[in-house]
């Protein structure tokens, strides 16, 4: 949700609305997603593809209908004006869906994202185990990168649910819109929603530090303000969490730098290298095996001395060199991520060759050639 979207997100009903007869289909059936376009039928992102559904074509005023029925007014005006609107929306006590509707050709589109409030751990993700020494951080910045779809929300609920469960501290979220539902347990956790808790992420993050926080999650770096406060509570003892739209972790920087103004960025570049602590970039692929259907192909950068020395001396180019150097120290790049997940017969081969960003040094990999970085200090 952008700033100045409507802030009365939920609608109060006294009967079911429609929609939810598609928002169970898609739960009963372990979906991921819920698609619904005029024109055809209710289609379901089953295992990374979309299948129909058993309804029939939807008209524009099937659409008209199913949407707007949980709309507010304010939200069916922003809708009406901008033509895109994001939104949560709960289905019981456990299931809520993270919704964009949108125009195309005129008519109403919708997309759903089902967001169970069942948070799995590491083990389920298929994760590296360095990400638990990683969420055993106590100050410092910790971002997710990867596409759209990639799991960078699961993975930062899952990281935020181990500290949840292991240390008695205080984490504050700021999402838009709230995606998994975080019970207190051994810590106290502050979900802030968006639209409904606070108006904007800047105001969110002005009164951050009156909250008392040790751990917070600012959800997605949207520009160089949000960044910048989130890189101000790192440096004063905070753990901070959040995400980015970046495929590795050298794009990560280099987009980092971009979101400031170019006679900013040589401070900017010296605060990240100071609190960055790990970027995780990750990327879903198809998986081989019937309980894991979507596995994760990750790229690990912890921020050792010498990434900090290449980090403050601008020499971001030889950080992938770093990441290889550096493996049995937790850090991996997608080729070594690649090579893990085909030996262990996770993903097919077809699938690693395509995913990598380096065709002939995967190849080279899985006969067990690797090149080592040398001379970076």
């Amino acid at each position: 949700m952008t700033k100045g979207q409507p802030i009365d997100t939920y609608v109060n009903l006294d009967h079911e609305p429609e929609i939810n007869k598609y928002f169970k289909a898609a739960i009963k059936n372990s979906a991921s997603d819920l698609h619904l376009k005029v024109g055809l039928p209710p289609k379901l992102r089953l295992h990374s593809g979309l299948k129909n559904t058993t309804g029939g074509p939807l008209t524009e005023q099937d659409m008209e209908r199913i949407v707007f029925e949980i709309l507010t007014e304010k939200q069916k005006e922003f809708f009406m004006h901008n033509g895109a609107l994001d939104f949560a929306w709960q289905v019981g006590l456990k299931d809520r869906f993270r919704i964009n509707i949108f125009r195309q050709r005129n008519f109403i589109s919708l997309a759903a994202r089902h967001i169970t409030s069942k948070i799995p751990p590491f083990e389920s993700l298929h994760l590296p185990p360095i990400v638990e020494k990683v969420a055993d951080t106590h100050a410092g910045l910790i971002l997710v990168t990867g596409p759209t779809g990639c799991g960078k929300s699961t993975t930062i609920a899952s990281m935020i649910d181990y500290i949840n469960r292991t240390r008695p501290c205080h984490i504050v979220t700021i999402e838009d819109p709230l995606e998994f539902l975080h019970n207190d347990q051994k810590a106290i956790v502050s979900q802030r929603e968006i639209g409904i808790d606070v108006s904007n992420f800047d105001d969110a993050l002005r009164s951050l530090m009156r909250q008392d926080p040790d751990v917070v999650l600012v959800g997605e770096m949207r520009d160089n303000e949000t960044l910048t406060a989130a890189m101000r509570a790192a440096e004063t003892g905070h753990l901070v969490f959040g995400t980015l739209h970046a495929a590795s972790a050298a794009q990560t920087i280099q987009r980092i730098l971009d979101m400031f103004p170019q006679g900013e960025r040589d401070l900017a570049r010296q605060t990240f290298a100071l609190t960055i602590k790990a970027v995780i970039s990750q990327v879903l692929l198809p998986g081989l095996r019937e309980d894991a259907r979507r596995v994760p192909a990750v790229e690990i950068l912890l921020n050792n001395p010498t990434v900090k020395k290449l980090l403050s001396e601008e020499r971001d180019s030889d950080i992938p060199s770093v990441i290889r150097a550096c493996q049995g120290d937790g850090m991996q790049d997608f080729t070594e991520s690649l090579r893990s997940l085909v030996a262990d017969e996770w993903i097919d081969l077809k699938v690693a060759i395509e995913y990598a960003p380096n065709k002939e040094e995967l190849k080279m990999a899985l006969k067990g050639i690797r090149s080592t970085a040398s001379g970076l200090l």
